[in-house]
């Protein structure tokens, strides 16, 4: 799949345990996942589903706590949709070295005329403006606490 290429390029698949580059089906439902990323410096992977594939954003200073909070987003590669499931530890000299966890995940809505320019836009407040229900992210004090 090309969308998928620098991913694969950027890794050893035979050192590393994230999950190959795969095409997957469509879904019902679109999903996103959150995962915090203790890598050469702490942050949170912010990855919709969009295109068969999972449309990744760096997010430095983690999850806002408020939708009206924003945040910088670094577009990244797309990742494979099995990286949805992925927890573990990238080896160290591997591309992302460090542990990867999961923090949040469930599904989302978009209006199709809006969905493209969102992810094109990669702007900041992208956590607020992309799920149908931002305050979902926020909902546990404690979690937000280990963010900051």
């Amino acid at each position: 799949m090309m969308a998928l290429t620098a991913y694969r390029r950027k890794r050893n698949f035979r050192k590393t345990p994230e999950p190959w580059a795969r095409a997957h089906r469509r879904a019902k439902e679109l999903i996103f996942v959150v995962q915090k990323h203790r890598a050469s410096h702490v942050h949170h992977d912010f990855r919709l589903e969009l295109d068969r594939v999972l449309k990744s954003w760096a997010v430095p200073k983690g999850p806002p706590r408020r939708s009206a909070d924003k945040r910088l987003a670094v577009k990244v590669e797309d990742h494979p949709y099995a990286y949805k499931d992925f927890e573990g530890t990238i080896p160290e000299g591997e591309y992302g070295a460090g542990t990867v966890e999961k923090w949040d995940a469930g599904t989302y809505a978009a209006k199709a005329h809006e969905l493209h320019s969102q992810w094109e836009q990669a702007q900041g407040s992208v956590f607020a403006r992309a799920l149908e229900k931002p305050e979902a992210m926020a909902a546990d004090q404690e979690a937000c606490e280990r963010v900051t």
